[in-house]
């Protein structure tokens, strides 16, 4: 079993900045693919960005330039940098990672707010 645990939520106000991080944990073998999702108050839960073990990034087009995704191999962390946010930004985010323990195993984290606000 995976167990991710985020961290860096909060109150941050419009052309801010914020870092969210997820750890990792558990009889992890390997973990592919990492990634930050969000889901704003009525609205499907959608991709923010995701990350390979390689390095290669992909971002939804509501984020490109602002946002940073990033991974700790060796310390199984994912982290999202999130510049000039704005209002539209506020959602409950929530990291994702496919990881090999005794199958390959698709996880997510509990969630953690994000409000962008004056």
């Amino acid at each position: 079993q995976v167990q991710l645990v985020e961290s860096g939520g909060g109150l941050v106000q419009p052309g801010g900045s914020l870092r969210l991080s997820c750890v990792a944990s558990g009889s992890i073998l390997s973990i592919n693919t990492m990634g930050w999702y969000r889901q704003a108050p009525g609205k499907e839960r959608e991709l923010v960005a995701d990350i390979t073990r390689s390095g290669s990034t992909n971002y939804a087009d509501s984020v490109k330039g602002r946002f940073t995704i990033s991974r700790d191999n060796a310390k199984n962390t994912v982290y999202l940098e999130m510049n000039s946010v704005n209002r539209e930004d506020t959602a409950v985010y929530y990291c994702n990672v496919v990881a090999v323990t005794w199958a390959v195993g698709n996880y997510w984290g509990q969630g953690t707010q994000v409000t962008v606000s004056s």
